[in-house]
């Protein structure tokens, strides 16, 4: 029996070196200095050898030699290049771990209209993903519940925390709605059916339904007083003030065309989350401030009559027409492929977009697409350390090795899974 106990012992410990020990960095202490380093700003300007200085997490250029002392944390980053951290919009990261796993899913609720459902309370900073995305440079994160007619609340968050209220950047952000299918598709299981009734029409009507539900909540939050607090209209507040976006998930021209219609009505700020057609309306989106959020620019088109290379052009297509976008990875193993926004980004560039163009689609847009852009998504004197040290060119897969990463000033570990897989298995076969 002690042989047994003292093995399991073994087991665990052998289990628990495998393991990431990264934490949540430290609060910064001391100012740190950066040297010599390409500075793209993140709004198109870049600085030649600039210099760089964090403290107190926040940023100042530095146009002169800055002074360095024994208090002064100095990085030499002569010939490498600084970047805005990339933020990633429209994921449901630290809400499933194993997506075949029922246990680790928590991003869908049952219902159907539920605005007062709070994805933030759900994130889990211990995920295992949270790490590999740090790696390429993700540093913030809007964190997006899923689920009926009107989805919930996401809120932003920054990839170095203890809890979903350290991690808090910006809470209750917005509101997300998923636009019904207007479109006929073929389903063989309805065929003959008549019962099934007309999917366009039965999608209409869900629309219907929302208006009717921000119909009354305008008139609840018109009214000076309640009998009783209504959980549901209170969350839409923001909406009416526009301190709240609606983002409305949809692809189609009809259902994009359909969601700017039901906005007339209520005059919210609105963002389109997916917008796989939105390049054939450009013009219209741009007509009504709608934002777009492109999802999987790495994809095959969206129907057979489209150039084979369009998803790579999209981006590139609305961002000359003057709509603020941005881009996602949404579906499927989506919050681990958030990884590759720089690289998808890199496919903008090659597909329409300058390079610098491009770093704004996963930076400053997204920034400004999420209302943090005061506090973040460009290099800018006094805003928040979110910085990425960049060897080679960020949006280039070859080159992109991140030296340093920080988060409001914070040095953040680079490690994760991955890389120490990587370092164990060079050291098994004494790969140098």
């Amino acid at each position: 029996m002690k042989k047994i106990f003292i093995a399991i012992l073994s087991m665990i410990s052998i289990g628990l070196q495998a393991q990431e020990t990264m934490h949540p960095s430290p609060a910064q202490t001391k100012k740190i200095v950066i040297t010599g380093a390409t500075i793209h700003v993140g709004n198109g300007q870049v600085i030649e050898k600039g210099n760089l200085i964090i403290e107190k997490g926040k940023l100042k250029i530095e146009t002169s030699n800055p002074s360095l002392g024994s208090d002064v944390e100095h990085i030499d980053a002569t010939g490498k290049h600084i970047y805005p951290g990339i933020i990633a919009p429209n994921t449901n990261l630290g809400l499933v771990e194993v997506s075949s796993t029922r246990a680790t899913v928590d991003y869908l609720e049952l219902g159907d209209i539920h605005p007062n459902v709070r994805s933030l309370v759900a994130y889990n900073t211990d995920s295992k993903v949270i790490n590999t995305l740090r790696t390429n440079g993700v540093l913030l994160a809007q964190i997006v519940p899923q689920g009926g007619l009107i989805s919930g609340s996401s809120s932003v968050v920054q990839l170095d925390a203890w809890n979903w209220e350290d991690a808090a950047y910006l809470v209750d952000e917005g509101i997300h709605m998923t636009m019904p299918a207007l479109i006929n598709r073929p389903n063989n299981m309805r065929r003959g059916n008549a019962a099934s009734g007309d999917p366009v029409r039965a999608g209409l009507a869900r629309i219907e339904q929302a208006k009717g539900f921000f119909r009354e909540a305008k008139a609840y939050l018109n009214e000076k007083s309640h009998a009783e607090v209504n959980l549901k209209f209170e969350a839409v507040k923001g909406l009416f003030n526009r301190s709240q976006s609606l983002y409305i998930h949809c692809d189609l021209v009809k259902e994009m065309l359909a969601a700017i219609e039901l906005n007339k009505e209520f005059n919210f700020k609105m963002v389109i989350a997916g917008g796989a057609d939105s390049w054939m309306i450009a013009d219209i989106l741009k007509e009504n401030q709608v934002s777009v959020i492109l999802s999987e620019p790495h994809s095959l088109p969206a129907t057979e009559d489209d150039a084979v290379d369009q998803p790579y052009k999209t981006g590139a297509m609305l961002y000359k027409a003057g709509v603020l976008v941005s881009i996602s990875q949404d579906s499927g193993d989506g919050y681990t492929q958030q990884r590759n926004l720089p690289f998808m980004a890199g496919t903008l560039a090659a597909y329409g977009l300058s390079k610098e163009e491009a770093l704004q689609v996963i930076t400053s847009n997204p920034a400004k697409i999420l209302g943090i852009e005061k506090r973040t998504g460009t290099i800018e004197n006094g805003k928040d350390a979110n910085i990425l040290i960049c060897q080679g060119d960020l949006l280039d897969m070859k080159s992109s090795v991140l030296t340093h990463a920080f988060i409001q000033g914070r040095a953040i570990d680079l490690q994760n899974k991955h890389t120490q897989l990587f370092e164990r298995y060079k050291y098994k076969y004494q790969i140098k």
